[in-house]
């Protein structure tokens, strides 16, 4: 199994920077991708950014110029740091990790997602 914690939300205000990490225990070296998603209320999960196990990096539109991915791979954990925070960037993101099918990781749910961490961004 995968464990993930995240941390790092909070309330700030329109403009400012928020880094969230998602630190990964368990059977880490069966994760393929990590993402970030948000979910505003009353909708559906939405992908933020994503960062592979060979480095490559994704970014919604949205969010492209102004959110970047880091990691540090002996802690196991990923970092989406958040500049130039909008209103519109208020959520709570999780992060989620897709496994691979190789070897013994097949044993393993596809996916594993932590427990959310609120952004709140006033004008």
């Amino acid at each position: 199994q995968v464990q993930l914690v995240e941390s790092g939300g909070g309330e700030v205000q329109a403009g400012a920077s928020l880094r969230l990490s998602c630190a990964a225990s368990g059977d880490t070296g069966c994760i393929a991708v990590t993402g970030w998603y948000r979910q505003f209320p009353g909708e559906k999960r939405e992908l933020v950014a994503a960062i592979t196990s060979d480095g490559t990096t994704h970014f919604a539109t949205s969010v492209r110029d102004r959110f970047t991915l880091s990691r540090e791979r002996n802690k196991n954990t990923v970092y989406l740091q958040m500049n130039m925070l909008k209103p519109e960037d208020t959520a709570v993101y999780y992060c989620e990790v897709d496994l691979t099918v190789e070897g013994m990781c097949v044993r393993l749910r596809p996916d594993y997602w932590g427990q959310g961490t609120p952004v709140t961004v006033s004008s």
